[in-house]
């Protein structure tokens, strides 16, 4: 397998909070745009995205909600992933959880390795959690005595790492296209953050279709770089129809955010419209749904610099990443965007 790109990412490129409390309106972030048929490397305002897109243009979206999935106890935070896959089956009452015991640390968390199967966990609001087992290393199998999703609207705050300095709001982390407030991910899908209701009225009127899907995005690991696990998502038969009309009369389908991307290889490669994905984009294995993305600038070796690698190419993403550095653009959530065309 590839190795991924690896660079030193200055602590000082790494955004700290939104835009918004940086004097900037949302579409208001930076964006750098690679053309791969060319190794065209230029600079915009993400403002600007309506202009950099063509009539027919294919946008696909992430509607997923972002929870406020951590719940800090006084010594412990405790980092919601997803539910369980398939644990009780059609009827599981929402209780069972992949999650992160993190132990607070300043303004910040490191991992807790401590824990045991059958261990009780007192929570906020006289809820108790129980862990069922090991799912990995990193994550325990546990069971909350109330359906999760609903307390963490009443006791949870979004997950926050430590290069953001203080707790934001969770409508900060929400998406102008998180449709579904009542279900979500564990993290923003961040790359659609800075669309507004009017930069996408500037998109349809300029002929860019935009179709939706939805995968809910579990906890990442800030110490380790580990490969994605199973993720929730739904594609709806249309957008997945859309995506291969476009395809197939050689247009472009630009996927917005890796969230996306993964959604939609899982489908090309097979699998159902619904369920569960382990799919992991690497340019061995290419990709057959989408030929842009657009997306935050990732951390080194991540296994997201696979799939852009698997999409721009080695020479044009290190073209990228180092005009990133040399123009110092912002990384993480609340950062800058990079826009991948395939011409």
């Amino acid at each position: 397998m590839s190795e991924t790109l690896d660079f030193a990412l200055p602590a000082d490129l790494e955004a700290h909070e939104p835009p918004e409390a940086r004097g900037q309106t949302r579409d208001g972030v930076r964006l750098l745009v690679g053309r791969a048929a060319t190794g065209a490397v230029t600079h915009h305002a993400f403002r600007e995205l309506p202009g950099l897109l063509r009539p027919g243009d294919l946008l696909v979206v992430n509607t997923s909600a972002t929870l406020p999935a951590a719940v800090r106890l006084d010594r412990l935070a405790v980092h919601f992933s997803t539910p369980v896959p398939d644990v009780d089956g059609p009827g599981s009452d929402g209780r069972d959880w992949l999650v992160e015991l993190r132990r607070r640390s300043g303004k910040g968390s490191t991992p807790y390795h401590g824990g045991s199967p059958g261990e009780w966990i007192p929570m906020p609001d006289g809820v108790t959690l129980r862990l069922v087992r090991r799912h990995s290393d990193r994550l325990w199998h546990a069971r909350l005595s109330t359906p999760v999703v609903p307390y963490l609207r009443r006791n949870g705050v979004p997950i926050r790492y430590g290069y953001v300095r203080r707790d934001w709001p969770t409508a900060a982390y929400q998406t102008a296209f998180a449709l579904d407030r009542a279900d979500g991910g564990a993290e923003m899908p961040s790359a659609a953050r800075p669309f507004t209701p009017e930069l996408v009225t500037g998109l349809v009127a300029r002929g860019v279709l935009v179709a939706p899907l939805a995968l809910h995005t579990g906890v990442a690991s800030p110490e380790a770089h580990e490969p994605p696990y199973a993720e929730r998502y739904r594609v709806p038969e249309p957008t997945w129809d859309l995506v291969r009309h476009i395809r197939d009369h050689g247009g472009r389908v630009i996927a917005v955010g890796t969230t996306v991307v993964r959604a939609l290889e899982t489908v090309a490669a097979g699998g159902p419209l619904t369920g569960w994905t382990d799919h992991v984009v690497t340019p061995e294995r290419g990709v057959q749904a989408v030929n842009g993305l657009l997306t935050g600038l990732h951390e080194p070796k991540s296994s997201h610099l696979m799939m852009l690698t698997a999409i721009a190419g080695r020479p044009l993403l290190s073209a990228l990443y180092a005009a990133a550095l040399d123009e110092r653009y912002l990384w993480h959530e609340f950062g800058d965007l990079n826009l991948v065309l395939p011409d």
